[in-house]
């Protein structure tokens, strides 16, 4: 999408698959198997254009290119233990590594690129970069801690869905932003900024997430549709959608149960303003991620990452 960075991103996934390491061949085998299957690179690519963008001389150094591959393995690894937790057998259109070893084996390559990503974390020999990036595996835990006790609850609010999106999703986007611009030797109103832009963006990437969970077809979420119905995660589209179809309270106090039940909750939230008022909710945190960046004179590199707020929009579209 971005032609300054493409070749920075086959980079990327190229040594992404070597950093996994050939020691323990079945954790190997289990990581390799999800980074095979290839993902957007989303939190690569802005990692890079935001080192482009503060950095003095506009290029990416070494540690700018380790920040985006500890950062794409840290997210590597929630995607593993987010599949056992919810069960999920399919993922960009793979069987997932639960599925394809089993649970044990999936949680423990989790926590197998938890490790491996700390370690290139601390090599990077920056303090501030280590604990802004730590507390992101905080919020992982935190956030699925909060989500594991909201299950099928239809009283939760658009608030505590915001909070739970932001220490899912929001936080290692946001994180990685800052961390870029420490690497780029940016001052403290900079580091701000762009944490501001990350926060925001990550917001919006996962309430359209969420809207194309309802909306998207399986074949081209790689998952099943209603995913997240089914595991009980209620998100901004039903929320909204809760206060014009009351009918939707009954199917979630029986958790979806029936046979038929993901498909008439479906067609019940399509039938309110549930997606246009969640579709209205990432368009202002998109909208306010491109506020964060109005101060810093443009270039090819803030264009993008304005440009990249439009395409996560309009991948509802």
């Amino acid at each position: 999408m971005f032609p300054q960075i493409e070749i920075d991103l086959q980079r990327l996934d190229s040594n992404l698959k070597k950093m996994v390491g050939p020691r323990h061949p079945v954790l190997h085998a289990a990581a390799e198997h999800l980074f095979q299957a290839g993902g957007k690179r989303i939190r690569p690519a802005i990692i890079f254009l935001v080192a482009k963008a503060t950095s003095n001389d506009k290029q990416l150094t070494n540690e700018h290119k380790r920040l985006a591959e500890i950062t794409e393995i840290i997210h590597t690894a929630s995607l593993l233990h987010d599949d056992v937790i919810d069960e999920c057998n399919i993922r960009r259109g793979l069987g997932t590594v639960n599925s394809k070893f089993n649970n044990k084996v999936a949680v423990l390559a989790g926590d197998f690129l938890f490790a491996q990503a700390s370690w290139y974390l601390a090599n990077l020999n920056d303090l501030e970069v280590v604990k802004i990036i730590s507390k992101v595996i905080t919020d992982f835990a935190e956030g699925e801690v909060t989500q594991g006790l909201t299950s099928f609850d239809a009283s939760t609010s658009i608030d505590n869905y915001i909070n739970k999106s932001f220490y899912k999703t929001a936080s290692l986007i946001a994180s990685s932003c800052k961390a870029s611009t420490i690497l780029s030797c940016a001052d403290i109103v900079t580091q701000n900024a762009f944490y501001n832009y990350g926060k925001h963006i990550g917001l919006a990437f996962q309430i359209i997430d969420d809207i194309l969970d309802i909306t998207g077809k399986s074949e081209t979420l790689g998952k099943p549709a209603g995913s997240d119905l089914k595991n009980g995660n209620l998100t901004s589209p039903l929320l909204f959608a809760l206060n014009e179809s009351p009918a939707l309270y009954e199917l979630i106090e029986r958790e979806f149960s029936e046979d038929s039940d993901i498909e008439y909750a479906i067609k019940l939230i399509k039938s309110t303003n549930g997606i246009k008022q969640a579709t209205d909710l990432a368009i202002e945190h998109a909208q306010t991620a491109i506020e964060s960046l109005k101060y810093y004179q443009s270039n090819t590199s803030i264009r993008d990452l304005k440009l990249l707020s439009n395409y996560i929009i309009n991948r509802i579209s």
